[in-house]
């Protein structure tokens, strides 16, 4: 299906108001992006190109580039949620399940959910068998946590034409990569409909930081004015702002403090809920079912 035959256009203040317990007013999720680079691929992002140029193999340089996100940056981010008490969602290529096991562990120790990212970090459109890869990214999540994930945000938020129908086939409840809305929508699929859950381009680190060429304080300033807006918004009907970290990035040494200052800002409101994408599907569904 095209898009346009997913969904239809909805206009905001056209809809029923959604209403968050306990007097929320709004919900953010936190997005933390866990990948596996393959040192024997081209490597799926740069930040030092070449003497020469092209796309040399192997590329050291920009593998341990990433690499020390998961070393070093995950753990930098995971004392920020600790020290506030609040949930992380991991979104994780299947097989940095077992390859970053401590991280998954991590997660998983805290309660956070896991969210399917793709069985490697590759465009799906590059993917040889995609109800395959979904399926085996499924699986190697239930294997480790005793629960299939409900979520699923592709590598790059890539999709084929059939993904959201392959997603939906597989079990899953929502997807993230129809960044169109402040709200949930429902796409329609040839086994039914299936959730899409507020993400992010805008608040994500690797479009301000890897694409803009932001400073490191544009992550604070830009989620900060991003939440004041949504948070307004909300006045009359609940609002979901999705903020987004790869660990390789906002795990920076000179960039981790803007990650902090803003999550205790938002920390900080009594009337903001921080939720998983699951909660907010399961909230969704209560307010408005299929």
């Amino acid at each position: 299906m095209l898009p346009t035959e997913r969904i239809s256009y909805s206009a905001i203040p056209e809809r029923a108001p959604l209403v968050l317990p306990e007097g929320k007013r709004m919900v953010v999720w936190v997005i933390v992006n866990i990948e596996e680079w393959n040192p024997k691929e081209t490597m799926p992002r740069t930040v030092l190109t070449p003497p020469a140029g092209g796309a040399p193999s192997p590329d050291i340089p920009n593998w341990a580039w990433h690499e020390y996100g998961n070393r070093v940056g995950f753990w930098r981010l995971l004392e920020v949620f600790d020290t506030l008490k609040v949930p992380g969602v991991l979104a994780i290529n299947g097989t940095a399940v077992t390859s970053y096991e401590p991280i998954a562990r991590a997660a998983l120790e805290r309660g956070w959910e896991f969210m399917g990212h793709g069985f490697t970090q590759k465009n799906m459109q590059k993917v040889e068998n995609e109800a395959e890869d979904i399926r085996r990214t499924s699986e190697t999540i239930r294997a480790f946590t005793g629960v299939a994930p409900r979520g699923w945000l592709g590598p790059g938020l890539t999709e084929t034409w059939e993904t959201p129908d392959l997603l939906k086939e597989a079990g899953y409840s929502y997807v993230c990569d129809w960044v169109l809305d402040d709200q949930p929508v429902r796409l329609k699929t040839r086994a039914g409909e299936i959730v899409n859950v507020p993400y992010t381009q805008e608040c994500n680190d690797v479009a301000m930081m890897l694409i803009q060429h932001h400073p490191a304080r544009e992550y604070f300033q830009r989620a900060s004015d991003q939440f004041d807006q949504i948070y307004a918004d909300a006045k009359h009907s609940a609002r979901v702002m999705a903020l987004v970290v790869h660990p390789y990035i906002m795990g920076a040494p000179h960039r981790a403090r803007y990650f902090r200052e803003i999550m205790e800002k938002i920390a900080a409101y009594d009337d903001v809920a921080i939720w998983t994408g699951g909660e907010i599907f399961d909230w969704f569904e209560g307010q408005s079912p299929a």
